[in-house]
């Protein structure tokens, strides 16, 4: 009877023992499972750290200087869904934000500069161009004039390129200007231009008494020497650019320039509608136009927003290249008086409507009466036609008529600067 008790409980002890033996297995079992896992998770989180520090960091920095350059994503999915994860993507935006604020304050300080140096330098440009133009008036001879008409064009560039770099930077155009005709705001801004002569200006307008009202007249004639700038940059020395002043039913003026260039690639094309709509161009960062910066889009743009006219560079022109378009709204233009303010005569002549052809040329107009007044701007006659007059023999150039000449061509070709008044930016 004892055997049989001691048997049992021999029996029942092995039991217990294997039964302890296989949990101890499998606890053992299950804590190199949870050690496994660590491990591996720990490793995944070191490399996804790693991965952070030496290909995301550095690629969300190259991201905010052009988004050419791409983010790139977590090396987990799985892990971007933990608590770990989560405080690495919170690590990028901080990031992110930390770059971006010192990219703004940085900036900042560079616009400053800009502006600053910018209007002292245009201010000492525009006491020099009231220099130039006492020189002119001072001396009626002929070489003199034409060599002084080559260094007036030489500041007026350079006036231009400081004005917008400093309209870029939050400025302001540095003149200010009476109620000016639409044809002549178009001519001042030609002739600030390298290469003015490959521009060709026709006007479409219905009514020549048409004006843009003072407080924008200048900005409009820089966004208008900006598009034509730009026009001539990326078309070949040979070929024309196209101005075209037009007149809408609903009293909007267009200024159409049309280039035979290269064209604009999709992406050229929409950054460069970015920058002209004037939208973001508060926050617009230095950085952002290039190096060197191109500051004439950014100009058109601070204008547009400040103006309320319009641009727009998303046209193909007849000639593959691009059609810039300058809309003035009715808001921004006047009715100007021209027997008290006459168009200048450099203006462009308005298209003539469909007419039956003269019986005579000996009906034109004839010449004015005394050189005070302005040229009349009447059509070439015939070569023929000119026979019925001899010609006027070889004589030395009266110095009074070259000096009434040089003025009346320094008046049309620079209207900006006969109808403003300078002031000099501070």
């Amino acid at each position: 009877m004892a055997l049989g008790a001691t048997t049992t409980a021999g029996v029942i002890a092995t039991v217990l023992l294997a039964r302890s033996r296989s949990a101890f297995a499998k606890s053992a079992q299950a804590h190199a499972d949870r050690a496994d896992r660590a491990e591996a998770s720990e490793t995944a989180l070191r490399e996804e750290i790693r991965h952070l520090v030496k290909v995301r960091l550095p690629a969300y920095a190259q991201h905010l200087v052009s988004t050419h350059y791409p983010i790139p994503g977590p090396l987990s999915s799985r892990l971007s869904l933990t608590e770990s994860g989560k405080l690495l993507e919170n690590v990028l935006a901080q990031f992110a934000d930390a770059i971006l604020t010192q990219r703004q304050r940085m900036d900042a300080a560079a616009w400053s500069a800009v502006r600053g140096t910018s209007a002292h330098t245009q201010s000492v440009a525009n006491r020099m161009q009231d220099v130039i133009d006492e020189l002119q008036r001072k001396n009626d001879n002929p070489e003199l004039l034409n060599a002084f008409f080559g260094i007036d064009h030489l500041n007026e560039q350079i006036i231009r390129h400081l004005q917008k770099a400093a309209i870029a930077g939050g400025g302001w155009p540095g003149h200010v200007r009476k109620d000016t005709h639409v044809p002549d705001v178009v001519t001042g801004a030609q002739s600030r231009l390298h290469g003015y002569e490959r521009i060709q200006i026709v006007s479409n307008l219905r009514a020549t008494n048409v004006g843009i009202v003072g407080r924008a007249a200048e900005p409009i004639a820089v966004a208008c020497a900006e598009l034509m700038a730009n026009a001539l940059e990326h078309s070949n020395d040979d070929l024309k650019v196209t101005v075209t002043l037009l007149q809408t039913d609903n009293g909007t003026v267009s200024i159409q320039i049309d280039d035979a260039g290269t064209g604009m690639t999709a992406e050229e094309r929409a950054r460069g509608m970015r920058l002209v709509s004037g939208e973001g161009s508060q926050d617009l960062l230095l950085t952002q136009l290039g190096d060197p910066p191109a500051f004439g889009f950014a100009a058109i743009g601070r204008l547009v927003a400040d103006h309320g006219f319009t641009v727009s560079i998303d046209q193909p022109s007849p000639y593959n290249g691009v059609r810039a378009v300058l809309s003035i709204p009715p808001h921004l233009l006047v009715e100007i008086d021209e027997r008290t303010n006459p168009v200048s005569a450099m203006a462009p002549l308005p298209a003539p409507p469909p007419r039956r052809p003269q019986r005579s040329a000996s009906h034109a107009a004839p010449a004015p009466a005394s050189g005070s007044e302005l040229p009349q701007r009447h059509r070439k006659q015939p070569l023929g036609s000119a026979s019925a007059q001899p010609a006027p023999a070889s004589r030395t150039p009266d110095p009074e008529k070259a000096g009434a000449m040089w003025g009346d061509f320094q008046n049309g070709l620079d209207a900006a600067r006969t109808d403003t008044e300078s002031k000099d930016a501070t």
